[in-house]
């Protein structure tokens, strides 16, 4: 198991800074986490967001793969409906290539319909249509249908699905399951089975709402905002597109709200002690591989940023070890 951070590198009106500057910031904000020695730096994709949600996280992952050493380079997630089978196999490939062989390739089926739209693919089939291009990437890796080929055989697929449909390709497809659910857990399992793949090779990582700081509290006065706009961007763009009426706006009061099951809320904030031991609660016994954190929230403070990821990097990994009897791989 190891600690990983994700970064979606939006850039919103409020907070904005040159885009250059951004990008190169993040890069360094990687090049930081290598250094204390975080498991993983992941990216994610979504398309015509107004702050710049990162579109290509293939592209700035083969950036980052160039500036760290010893990190695995996650997605979570590539939408492969997006993308011809080839072209995702061979730019998965090159980052494989450029990492010495870390990538870990996160994908999902999306949910817009404006990104489908925008790619001319049809999103009524996207289900089957990331089924069938998973299924073809590992095909050409495999039989040497595009050069060169990646480093690793085989790279570590993930399925980032959030519902039985999914959790049960995921298994038949002999992928990973990058969503951490007790309920979907056996749906996958039973999906490996159908498949054909030993049930003992599940294994399931996934991107937790949670944060780290010293003083929880204070932090939340200043995260909030920055929540409340990432959070509105995605019910709007959740929507967009289809006939479902627009959501009502979220203020930062209204973010701070428990789940009465125990299930985790929209974000939360945590001391590294809290943060064991709250996902010790929720994931225990099941075959964790990676826990992945938020690094940024929409441009949130710079200090409150590095401090984050200091916090995931250098504190949580032996405070999970004592918790789980296991060892919390750091650097890969």
């Amino acid at each position: 198991m190891d600690v990983g951070l994700l970064f979606d590198l939006r850039n919103p009106e409020p907070w904005q800074r040159p885009w250059a500057d951004r990008y190169a910031r993040t890069l360094e904000l990687c090049e930081e986490a290598d250094r204390r020695g975080a498991g993983g730096v992941w990216f994610t994709e979504h398309h015509l967001f107004e702050d710049g949600y990162l579109p290509q996280p293939l592209t700035f992952a083969a950036a980052a793969a160039a500036r760290t050493r010893r990190v695995r380079i996650g997605t979570a997630v590539v939408l492969p409906a997006l993308r011809k089978p080839a072209q995702l196999a061979e730019e998965a490939a090159i980052v494989d290539l450029i990492s010495g062989g870390r990538l870990e390739l996160g994908l999902g089926a999306g949910y817009r319909v404006p990104e489908y739209r925008l790619f001319d693919a049809e999103f009524g089939r996207r289900f089957a249509r990331t089924g069938e291009t998973i299924a073809e990437v590992r095909r050409l890796w495999e039989t040497g249908g595009v050069t060169p080929g990646p480093v690793q055989q085989p790279v570590p697929v993930w399925g980032g699905f959030y519902g039985p449909r999914g959790a049960r390709l995921a298994g038949r497809l002999g992928i990973g399951l990058l969503h951490i659910s007790h309920e979907l857990f056996p749906i996958y399992r039973d999906g490996l089975i159908e498949g054909g793949h030993d049930p003992d090779t599940a294994r399931v990582s996934d991107l937790l709402p949670v944060l780290l700081a010293d003083d929880p509290e204070a932090a939340w006065a200043r995260v909030a905002p920055h929540l409340a706009h990432q959070m509105n961007s995605y019910r709007r763009k959740s929507v967009e597109g289809t006939d479902a009426p627009a959501p009502p706006t979220l203020q930062p009061a209204d973010l701070r709200r428990a789940n009465p099951d125990g299930s985790w809320g929209l974000l939360e904030i945590l001391t590294p002690e809290q943060a064991a031991e709250r996902i010790h609660q929720r994931t225990a016994g099941l075959p964790l591989r990676h826990l992945i954190f938020w690094a940024d929230i929409a441009g949130m403070p710079d200090d409150l940023v590095t401090r984050n990821i200091e916090l995931v990097s250098e504190q949580l990994p032996p405070l999970l070890e004592k918790r789980f009897g296991v060892e919390a791989v750091r650097g890969g």
